[in-house]
C-alpha cells in the first residue's frame, strides 16, 4: 500500500465535534479499535469515531492514546494539537496475529502430519481458539440477557445460536478435515524439502541437490491458417 493510502488523519470534526479518524490501513484500523475507537462503514466511506456519551477529557485521553500507539509503529499521521504526544507505547502482538501465525506454519509445512499438528490448536475441544471463541460469545450473551434494553435478550440469543450452530458447525467440519490429514501420513506432492545431496547416479555434473528437475513447459499447437474466403 502506498503512502498515500497509509496516511491516517485524526482531528475533531469541524461540523459534528466528533472525534474522528480516516485514511490508514487495515493494521491501523486494527490500532484504533484497540484504542477505544468504532469502526463505521458506509456506502461511499469507511472512517473510525469514537463512542458515544464520552466527556472531553476522556475523548482526549483515547484519542492521544491512538496517536501514540500510532507513531509507535511508524504510522504517517496528521491530528490536532490537543491529541499530539511525543509518548510511544509499546505494542504487543496482538491475540489475532498470534492465530495468524499459524496459516503461516500451514503454508510453509511439508507433510499432512504437521498441518493437522497445527490444526490441532484451533480444534482442541477444551482450550482451542474455536473452544475460546465459543466462549467468548457465550459469555458476551450472558453479558447482553438482563442488560435492560428490550434487544438485549435477542441478541443474548443470536449469539448463543452463533456459539451453538454457526460456529459449531465451523468447528466439526475443521476437527474432521485435521482428522483426515492426521491418517494420512502424507508428503505434499509440490512442497518437498530439498535434502541438498546429490546422488551417485545423477547425470548432470552441476546438479546441486537431488529435486527432480521441472517439467518442460507445454507449448501450445500451432493453430491452423485459416481457410481462404472465396472471392467473386
Amino acid at each position: 500500500m502506498s503512502l498515500a493510502h497509509r496516511f491516517l488523519t485524526l482531528q475533531r470534526d469541524e461540523h459534528s465535534g466528533e472525534v474522528l479518524a480516516r485514511g490508514g490501513d487495515p493494521d491501523a484500523h486494527s490500532i484504533l479499535e484497540r484504542s477505544g475507537f468504532v469502526p463505521v462503514v458506509r456506502t461511499h466511506e469507511q472512517y473510525h469515531r469514537l463512542p458515544t456519551g464520552l466527556d472531553h477529557g476522556e475523548e482526549v485521553r483515547l484519542a492521544t492514546r491512538a496517536v501514540a500507539r500510532l507513531r509507535a509503529v511508524g504510522h504517517p499521521l496528521q491530528c490536532d494539537e490537543a491529541f499530539d504526544t511525543e509518548a510511544r507505547e509499546a505494542r504487543c502482538l496482538p491475540l489475532g496475529a498470534q492465530v495468524g501465525n499459524l496459516a503461516d506454519g500451514i503454508r510453509a509445512a511439508t507433510t499432512s502430519d504437521e498441518v493437522a499438528d497445527i490444526l490441532a490448536e484451533v480444534t482442541a475441544a477444551h482450550d482451542g481458539v474455536l473452544a475460546g471463541l465459543a466462549t467468548v460469545l457465550a459469555a458476551t450473551a450472558d453479558f447482553h440477557q438482563d442488560l435492560g434494553h428490550p434487544a438485549d435478550g435477542p441478541t443474548a440469543e443470536r449469539l448463543r445460536y452463533l456459539a451453538v450452530h454457526g460456529l459449531g458447525a465451523v468447528a466439526a467440519d475443521l476437527r474432521g478435515i485435521r482428522t483426515g490429514l492426521a491418517d494420512r501420513h502424507t508428503p505434499h506432492p509440490t512442497r518437498s524439502v530439498c535434502s541438498g545431496e546429490i546422488p551417485p547416479d545423477e547425470r548432470e555434473a552441476s546438479a546441486i541437490c537431488a529435486c527432480p528437475p521441472l517439467p518442460s513447459p507445454r507449448i501450445p499447437p500451432v493453430p491452423a491458417p485459416a481457410a481462404a474466403g472465396r472471392h467473386r
